[in-house]
């Protein structure tokens, strides 16, 4: 979705000509350009089979596209939901260049020995140099959310870990430390473990249920995370409702899994000792159906009427107009 204001021709900054073009791939800029039209043109949006179709492109080319001009700080890039929609909004290029004093200040924070080393750790960390960019807004954080240089190591080292060494996934958890009010090694440690022993039982869960991927949807994410830590259930009664799932179903359904443990929950079942009780005081309220012969009729039963015996023979004879033979 885009958000600015209707004209008939669109503008391209010189500063993008002449600082930006140059060096990024034609696709890139191919995609940039036409993203700026359409949004100086006053269009409500577009998706990326749209703009891959008209430029003779790739889906995956106009995604990385928009992210990499967003990690060049020309566009910023907004989620509107959890389907992977965002707003993108064109920066104004010349209030840009006007705060690229910046790099001064960077130029000028190298000359400390231990920004210098920190630095240089991240890079070996990440196993590649840093750019201008990142260089910024990893200072920046000591400043903006008062991470220590230690904490802002211990960050990257536990993204690393993770096999993500990609910018946007550590500003991310950054912003979640932040978020969390973590200031120090201390409470980022607490945080990991916490963060960490939630995933490990999701991911238990996942493959349970036979799901490899553990890159999940947001709304399955808080699904799962509401079992765990709303709810608190025990791992293997979560593993019990998917059985339940599985033998009614015969897949996996969140949604039922959801319901199963929705009613165990009002219920106040913990274990499955409890979800045995239950089931045992449902068969024992079973109401029990006897067919014996010399049971009572009860009251509404079909057979609760006065019985009456019948001729059969007279009455064959009164069919067949014989009763009124000699």
């Amino acid at each position: 979705m885009f958000k600015n204001k209707t004209l008939d021709y669109t503008p391209v900054s010189n500063v993008f000509i002449d600082k930006y073009m140059a060096k990024a791939r034609g696709e890139y800029v191919k995609v940039y350009l036409l993203g700026l039209k359409y949004c100086i043109s006053g269009e409500l949006g577009a998706n990326s089979s749209l703009i891959a179709s008209t430029l003779s492109l790739l889906e995956t080319d106009v995604v990385n596209a928009w992210n990499y001009w967003h990690d060049e700080g020309i566009v910023k890039m907004s989620s509107i939901d959890n389907m992977g929609n965002f707003y993108i909004e064109f920066l104004n290029l010349t209030n840009i260049q006007e705060e690229g004093g910046k790099n001064l200040n960077l130029l000028r924070e190298l000359d400390n020995s231990s920004v210098k080393g920190m630095l240089q750790d991240i890079e070996k960390l990440i196993g590649r140099p840093l750019s201008p960019k990142e260089m910024t807004s990893y200072l920046g954080w000591q400043k903006d959310f008062n991470f220590s240089p230690e904490l802002i190591l211990l960050l990257i080292q536990y993204c690393v870990s993770k096999g993500k060494n990609d910018y946007r996934y550590i500003e991310k958890i950054a912003m979640a430390w932040h978020d969390s009010n973590i200031k120090d090694i201390e409470g980022a440690q607490s945080f990991i473990k916490r963060h960490e022993d939630k995933w490990i039982k999701i991911r238990k869960i996942l493959t349970y249920l036979g799901i490899k991927n553990a890159d999940i949807m947001k709304p399955q994410e808080e699904i799962l995370e509401k079992w765990l830590s709303v709810y608190k259930f025990p791992i293997d009664v979560i593993y019990k409702a998917c059985d339940i799932c599985f033998e009614r179903l015969n897949r996996a359904d969140f949604k039922y899994i959801d319901g199963i443990l929705n009613s165990w929950f009002k219920d106040n079942i913990k274990s499955l000792e409890d979800i045995e009780k239950k089931d045992r005081k449902k068969l024992t309220h079973k109401p029990i159906i006897n067919n014996s012969n010399n049971s009572a009729p009860s009251k509404g039963n079909f057979n609760n009427y006065e019985q009456r015996t019948y001729d059969f023979d007279e009455l064959e004879r009164k069919l067949l107009g014989w009763d009124n033979n000699d």
